[in-house]
């Protein structure tokens, strides 16, 4: 039988799955707006914020939920090459193939010359690793109103080229994802480990427990969860060597918490 700690530490792996998605209300919200612009007539759309903060877990989540309804492709992985970009649009949308080289001029001719019922959504993950170059092209495709794209991009102080205003204008909406707060990294916490009905474990996180992990990780989800994976691999080492009698199980160690932010990083020795 394995442990509730084994169990526990697995809902925090560093994965990102539509149904790992947790409903607390200001993410519904924005949500809610993601979806609602797919329904506009929109260029393009932008979902921007610091890493960790669920963008990709937006948009696998918006791929599941309208991959029935709607022709929509999901790269989770940038195609940096520009020729292999255009084929794989090319062979996905159009069901054309090329074996050879595809430059941008050639795939425009196949994007003006077909007429869609309904525009194909484009959803493109990771955005900044694109090169300012394929960057124009991608705002050029969206000029078309043949394909409509999607695309995450990470919030960082320098100025981008999705900020830069030739770009702007093309966006007809922006959404920003931030951090949870403290209630909502508790409510975040406790529904992850409901949902695998690791309910012993999500009763002991109590609000002074999420008070220090949220010092600790400022909201962040993917901090969250790295840390929360090592907490509950360091209580299963505990409950394997026969030690976890001498932790507190009913609610999470501020020890342990330390113990697990400093090897994961996220605070120094």
């Amino acid at each position: 039988m394995s442990s509730i700690f084994v169990n526990s530490k697995d809902v925090f792996l560093d994965i990102v799955n539509a149904k790992d998605y947790i409903q607390l209300d200001r993410v519904s919200t924005i949500y809610q707006s993601l979806k609602d612009s797919i329904k506009k007539p929109l260029k393009m759309v932008l979902l921007y914020g610091r890493p960790g903060t669920g963008k990709s877990m937006f948009l696998t989540k918006l791929y599941n939920d309208l991959s029935s309804s709607q022709e929509v492709y999901l790269y989770q992985t940038p195609i940096l090459d520009e020729s292999e970009f255009y084929k794989t649009l090319a062979q996905d949308i159009f069901n054309i193939k090329y074996s050879g080289e595809l430059n941008f001029t050639q795939f425009m001719k196949v994007v003006n010359s077909k007429e869609v019922e309904t525009i194909p959504v484009v959803l493109l993950d990771e955005a900044q690793l694109y090169s300012e170059a394929l960057m124009e092209k991608i705002r050029l495709l969206s000029d078309t109103r043949t394909i409509k794209f999607v695309i995450t991009l990470h919030k960082t102080e320098k100025e981008d080229i999705i900020a830069k205003e030739h770009f702007q204008t093309r966006i007809w909406e922006t959404i920003e994802l931030e951090n949870a707060s403290v209630s909502e990294l508790k409510i975040y916490i406790q529904k992850k480990l409901m949902k695998a009905n690791c309910f012993d474990s999500a009763n002991m996180f109590t609000m002074k427990s999420v008070n220090r992990i949220y010092k600790i990780t400022n909201g962040n989800y993917r901090d969250t969860n790295k840390l929360l994976y090592t907490l509950f691999d360091i209580y299963s080492i505990y409950e394997s060597e026969k030690k976890i009698s001498s932790l507190k199980t009913d609610s999470v160690s501020n020890k342990i918490i330390e113990m697990s932010a400093i090897h994961t990083g996220l605070i120094n020795a």
